[in-house]
């Protein structure tokens, strides 16, 4: 009878903090939800909107540490594995800063309303320039847009060579950084075009120039669509330092003869890199090079230690390129 008593008190004792245990969220619940509605009342009178209920979600938690354009997606260009996170950060402040500019925001049209007239810097003494840039001058100043005044000057071209920026190039200008800020009418590069066909070093081949573009126009050979900036660069092609100055003779299109009767539908004489950018692309492409009427003439002797990386097809490639 003892026994049935005990097992009977345990047995009550337990239904009591189980209901008081359920009162108790009941209680806390309630607690909970007044503490919410009257929160989101004071919002509302104030005019802040319904409070959060969750944890916020941080999608991007480092923004806020991030330095000016860091925010923005790297372009494919950029994400190598030979170059440092700083120094990436270095080719995008320095290359693209005015990567928004355009001709109605980056571009003076006041100092055109005398005529569209193209001044060139003078070449400072001891200066070179390659071959290629030469022509490129020689064709400006040949031009009836040329001018040697300064002032009536609506467009104004490098007098320094800034075609090839691999470092590892002999024909690669120093300092051309100090050169530039020299210029008397530089002023962040408005009005200004920088040609370009090269850049960047083996194997990663940034689009980084060594010195800020500024506002400059940048006519550049593939130049990367992420970096390429509408209705204000210049996308041209690349050309060797045997291509000629003037055109030669006339071609062969005739009027109302299509197709053209011509020789070559595709001719192409250049590096073909082993490693690296681009080398899926052109490894890919000497299949369609048929020797008669598509020619894809290409080498392997790119970088210092192309033969490190030499397949079976070089040593024809390289025979019939030195042709």
């Amino acid at each position: 009878m003892q026994a049935k008593k005990r097992y009977l008190l345990v047995s009550l004792g337990a239904c009591l903090l189980l209901v008081a245990y359920l009162w108790a969220l009941q209680i806390g619940e309630f607690h909970h939800q007044n503490h919410h509605q009257h929160l989101y009342g004071v919002a509302q009178r104030h005019g802040l909107g319904q409070p959060r209920h969750h944890w916020p979600e941080w999608t991007h938690p480092l923004n806020t540490y991030l330095e000016n354009m860091e925010q923005e997606q790297d372009g494919p260009l950029l994400l190598h594995q030979h170059t440092s996170p700083r120094e990436r950060r270095e080719i995008r402040n320095n290359m693209y800063k005015s990567r928004r500019c355009r001709m109605d925001t980056c571009f003076d049209f006041s100092r055109c309303q005398r005529g569209f007239k193209v001044y060139v810097y003078p070449l400072p003494r001891g200066e070179k320039v390659s071959e290629s840039y030469q022509k490129i001058l020689t064709a400006v100043e040949d031009s009836r847009f040329h001018t040697t005044d300064v002032n009536e000057a609506c467009l104004f071209v490098l007098g320094f060579d800034t075609l090839d920026r691999d470092q590892l190039s002999s024909q690669y200008v120093h300092n051309v950084k100090a050169k530039i800020q020299s210029l008397p009418t530089w002023n962040d590069g408005r009005n200004h075009l920088i040609f370009n066909l090269y850049s960047g070093t083996w194997p990663d081949y940034t689009e980084d120039l060594g010195f800020d573009i500024g506002q400059a126009i940048l006519a550049k050979a593939s130049i990367d669509m992420d970096n390429f900036r509408p209705h204000f660069d210049v996308s041209i092609p690349l050309f060797s330092k045997e291509h000629p100055q003037r055109g030669g003779g006339k071609g062969y299109l005739t009027l109302n003869n299509v197709p053209p009767s011509r020789k070559y539908l595709l001719v192409f004489k250049g590096k073909r890199y082993l490693t690296g950018i681009g080398s899926e692309t052109r490894n890919a492409l000497y299949h369609i090079h048929n020797r008669e009427d598509i020619i894809l003439l290409t080498t392997c002797k790119h970088g210092k230690d192309w033969e490190k990386h030499k397949d079976a097809r070089c040593d024809r490639e390289n025979e019939e390129y030195s042709k």
